[in-house]
């Protein structure tokens, strides 16, 4: 069943680079979700030994087109508490005008081997509002309450 296009329900453009996706296409499980699960595409499990580090195809390539929204791939919660497996790069941008397929950097920070089993929900993609910034040099900025402090000069509580 298709969700309606709305504000709050972009609609973007997907390819299918593997046929064997079809039926796993990212989704949001609920309708709270923030974050749709990617699937590793692997032809066969990917063992990671503790520091490995791979990047696993999606399948996938997602067209954003709106220059106002980004993609995040995100570590799933689970993987990374549990098994220790988070994103090679902490966090992968994808731009609006990329139209390449989503690779997932996977890393093993934890203490023990761990294998990726072909079309596991391996990551999340994430899709957040962006706002672009004009920089005006300017040769000093307006007073602010933190006055002269720097970082961590808000205490920790």
């Amino acid at each position: 069943m298709s969700q309606p296009t709305s504000p709050h329900r972009p609609r973007l453009a997907v390819k299918l680079l593997d046929e064997r996706l079809r039926d796993r296409m990212p989704r949001y499980a609920t309708d709270g979700s923030a974050g749709m699960d990617l699937h590793a595409l692997l032809d066969e499990p990917l063992t990671l030994d503790p520091g490995d580090c791979q990047l696993v195809r999606t399948g996938l390539a997602i067209h954003i087109a709106d220059p106002g929204l980004a993609g995040m791939i995100l570590p799933r919660s689970g993987l990374g508490h549990k098994h220790g497996i988070v994103l090679g790069n902490l966090v992968g941008l994808i731009d609006s005008d990329y139209q390449g397929e989503l690779m997932v950097s996977v890393w093993n920070r934890g203490q023990t081997r761990f294998t990726l089993e072909p079309f596991e929900r391996m990551a999340q993609y994430v899709l957040v509002p962006v706002v672009q910034a004009e920089l005006a040099i300017v040769d000093d900025f307006d007073a602010s309450l933190r006055a002269d402090g720097g970082f961590g000069s808000s205490g920790r509580h």
